[in-house]
């Protein structure tokens, strides 16, 4: 009695530590939640271009793929025995076509986009004083048709040029201001060219990947193996190959959809002669891999270099949009897709918001997949333990609770419920 008084005490003396351990510990991380978070994000930094070459790898996976197993059937009618030359020529053979595919992509997209975006500034830059001559004189006909508005203009402006000459300092705010705009585009250059450097070194990061994938998939899995039980290895294994599954299934679709929803927007907008019709289509297109927001966040930047040329092409251009993302909500997504993440529109809006919220455009564009993934993790956990008391696994059978009862210990279902 006295020992198991003992080993009680001792529970709960361990027990006890541990709280006030998980206390202090979040104690101090809240404390010091500012230097944890500049040095989480320092760290981010050091490693972008191996995440940049992890996820270029993961993109360019099915190319590479294809090309190996291509290659290894037609090595295979050239020579009877398998050796690790045609394997070394299989691989080699992949590497080259998925750098050139990712290339190919790249390059196609920069000489689509930059003559069609320096025709657009310099289009812009040439009717923008018209559209501004147009919208002047707008208003002059607006303020001479509506003289209580003609006043109230004219005493708003009385009173900025009152603001700016009493106050002296307004030149030198305008002059702080003027530097924070240099600022903003120095930091801009300086961001785009890490921004490079880490893309030309995740190339390299890309290349070691593919060749070593399968390498490093198996000793990933003896690693689990040396960890974790048979079953619990096996579990967590087949979690991930979900988690592949799902994620791979959901991009793959996603990119297709938008390829198919530009290159639809491109020749709409042609036969409508609308401007900017490549240049629009491609933004239309790249944000339509964003779910549900997407269509939104393209068209109104669009809408508005439009409205600066035609007003009566920017209403045609927004209800055109609106036609082309019902067609591709009702029609193109649900084929190209189908139920992908078996997720509601509400766990859809749910998941954009809450990664996106956290991890900005990249969240918006795998919130849906994660958050498939985890609520899948969390629907095993709930059936697992549910199996082990013996109650059913039906939502439905939990609208009427009473009919549990506990026997022994655990918990039972009537017979007629099960």
């Amino acid at each position: 009695m006295k020992r198991e008084n003992w080993t009680e005490q001792i529970k709960w003396g361990i027990t006890a530590f541990l709280v006030l351990a998980a206390t202090s510990l979040l104690f101090i991380i809240v404390s010091h939640l500012e230097t944890i978070n500049k040095n989480f994000n320092l760290f981010i930094q050091i490693l972008m271009p191996i995440i940049y070459g992890a996820v270029l790898a993961y993109l360019m996976s099915p190319v590479y793929n294809f090309v190996v197993k291509t290659t290894d059937v037609l090595l295979a009618k050239l020579f009877r025995k398998k050796s690790k030359k045609q394997s070394t020529i299989s691989s080699f053979l992949a590497t080259i076509c998925s750098l050139l595919f990712l290339v190919f992509i790249g390059g196609s997209l920069v000489s689509l986009l930059i003559p069609e975006l320096t025709k657009s500034i310099y289009n812009l830059y040439m009717t923008l004083p018209d559209a501004l001559n147009r919208s002047y004189e707008r208003i002059q006909t607006l303020l001479t048709n509506y003289p209580e508005a003609r006043e109230y203009v004219e005493d708003l402006y009385t009173e900025v040029s009152a603001f700016f000459s009493s106050k002296p300092e307004s030149a030198q705010t305008i002059l702080g201001h003027l530097q924070n705009i240099a600022a903003f585009f120095r930091d801009g250059i300086w961001n785009t060219f890490t921004v490079v450097k880490n893309i030309l070194i995740g190339l390299i990061v890309m290349v070691y990947l593919l060749n070593l994938k399968k390498t490093l998939k198996l000793q990933f899995r003896k690693l689990l193996f040396a960890i974790f039980s048979k079953e619990k290895a096996k579990g967590i294994i087949e979690e991930l190959q979900y988690v592949h599954k799902m994620f791979g299934g959901f991009i793959l679709g996603k990119i297709i959809d938008s390829v198919i929803i530009g290159i639809l927007t491109f020749f709409v907008l042609s036969i409508m002669k609308m401007p900017y019709t490549l240049l629009v289509s491609v933004i239309v297109g790249v944000t339509n891999v964003i779910p549900f927001f997407g269509p939104f966040i393209g068209a109104i930047p669009c809408f508005l270099l439009i409205l600066l040329t035609s007003p009566i092409q920017s209403l045609y251009f927004a209800v055109t949009i609106l036609i082309i993302q019902q067609i591709d909500g009702n029609i193109i997504g649900p084929k190209v897709l189908g139920d992908s993440t078996g997720l509601s529109s509400f766990w859809v809006l749910f998941s954009i918001l809450l990664f996106g919220g956290l991890f900005g455009f990249v969240g918006m564009i795998i919130g849906v997949p994660l958050w498939a993934v985890i609520l899948h993790s969390l629907r095993r956990y709930t059936d697992e333990r549910l199996r082990k008391k013996g109650l059913p696994l039906s939502s439905a059978s939990y609208e009427d609770f009473e009919h549990f009862h506990t026997e022994g210990g655990k918990e039972k279902v009537e017979a007629e419920e099960l």
